[in-house]
C-alpha cells in the first residue's frame, strides 16, 4: 500500500528516445538535478539506438520495480501503447515528453514548444538563407516518431503557404544515428547538384549535413539549418557550413518533465500559466504542456551556450 504524499519518496522513471547522444545527455543533467531538487528518486535509461522495442522492455522493468510514474520520449505512437496502458493499469502516472504517444496512452505530453511555432519558424530561416527559391531537404530522426513528423508537417506547410519557390525532394530517416544522418546528408549532395538548403530535424541531422556539405565543398552553396545543441554544431556555425540552430534548453526539459510526474503524484493540477521553479511559466493545451520558446543559436551569439 502507498504511503501519503507528504511521507513517500516517489520513484519516476523516465525513457529518453535514444542515450548517449548530447541532446539527451543534457535532458539527463535536468532529470537529475529536478530529482534531487524535488525529493524524488529519478530512473533515467534510454535505448542504444531510437527503437520502440527497446523502450518497450524499459517499461516492463519499470512495471516490475512498481515505480510510481514513466515518463517517455516515445520512438513510436502506437506501438508502444499496449505496454503503456498496462503501467496506467498498475497504477503508474505515465506521461509523455519530447516525443509523444496516441494520447489515449498517456496523461500529459511535455513538449518543449508549440509543434506549430517551431516547424514554421524553422523554415523561415532555411527559407532566409536560401533566399526564399530552390530545392531543399529533410533529415529527420525516427520516421515513426510522432513529434518530428508534427514539425516537418509544420514546416512543410509554413514553406507551401508563403515560399512558392521552394521545393522539398525528399526526408530521409537518421533514426538519430550520427554516422547513418552523415551518409544520408552525402548522398543528398550527390543525388541533387542544385540542392540549396537542408533541414535537420533532430539533433544529429544538423551536424551530419553540415559535415557532408563540408566534404563536397559546398560550403556557402548549401544552407543548413535545424534542431541542434550548440555543442553540436559550434564549430560548423562558426566556419559557415551551417548557417541557424534552433533549440530549447534539454536540461530545463527534463527538468520540467519531473516535475510536471512529482504534481501529478501529489495529486494537483497542471494549469495554464503556471511557474515552475527553475524553468519558468508554461502554458497548457488540452492535455500538451509546452515550456516554451525556440531559441536560435548562430555565429554570434553560440559562445554564450554550453550544452
Amino acid at each position: 500500500m502507498k504511503s501519503s504524499a507528504t511521507e513517500k519518496e516517489y520513484t519516476i522513471a523516465v525513457i529518453p528516445k535514444v542515450n548517449g547522444i548530447p541532446y539527451f545527455n543534457a535532458v539527463e543533467e535536468g532529470v537529475l538535478e529536478a530529482g534531487k531538487d524535488l525529493n524524488v528518486h529519478v530512473l533515467y535509461a534510454g535505448p542504444l539506438i531510437a527503437d520502440w522495442q527497446q523502450q518497450e522492455q524499459l517499461v516492463k522493468e519499470y512495471i516490475e520495480k512498481e515505480v510510481d510514474a514513466i515518463a517517455i520520449s516515445a520512438n513510436d505512437p502506437e506501438k508502444l501503447g499496449p505496454i503503456l496502458l498496462e503501467a496506467k493499469q498498475r497504477g503508474i502516472v505515465v506521461i509523455t515528453w519530447d516525443s509523444d504517444t496516441n494520447e489515449k496512452y498517456r496523461k500529459y505530453f511535455v513538449s518543449s514548444v508549440d509543434p506549430e511555432t517551431l516547424g514554421r519558424h524553422v523554415m523561415d530561416t532555411l527559407s532566409l538563407n536560401m533566399k526564399e527559391k530552390g530545392s531543399y531537404a529533410i533529415i529527420t530522426g525516427s520516421e515513426n516518431a510522432a513529434t518530428l513528423k508534427e514539425w516537418i508537417k509544420w514546416m512543410v506547410i509554413q514553406q507551401e503557404e508563403n515560399y512558392p519557390n521552394m521545393r522539398l525532394l525528399e526526408v530521409g530517416e537518421s533514426n538519430d544515428n550520427p554516422q547513418k544522418a552523415y551518409m544520408i546528408a552525402k548522398e543528398l549532395v550527390e543525388k541533387y547538384p542544385d540542392l540549396k538548403g537542408i533541414i535537420g530535424g533532430s539533433s544529429v541531422g544538423p551536424p551530419a549535413a553540415a559535415q557532408a556539405i563540408m566534404d563536397a565543398n559546398k560550403v556557402g552553396e548549401v544552407a543548413v539549418v535545424g534542431l541542434s545543441s550548440p555543442n553540436l554544431v559550434g564549430s560548423y556555425l562558426k566556419n559557415g557550413a551551417m548557417q541557424v540552430s534552433t533549440l530549447w534548453s534539454p536540461k530545463k526539459l527534463g527538468y520540467l518533465t519531473v516535475s510536471v510526474a512529482k504534481e501529478l503524484l501529489l495529486g494537483n493540477e497542471v494549469t495554464d500559466n503556471k511557474s515552475f521553479e527553475n524553468v519558468g511559466v508554461i502554458r497548457v493545451k488540452d492535455d500538451t504542456i509546452i515550456m516554451g520558446q525556440p531559441i536560435d543559436f548562430t555565429k554570434e551569439n553560440i559562445d554564450q551556450y554550453d550544452f
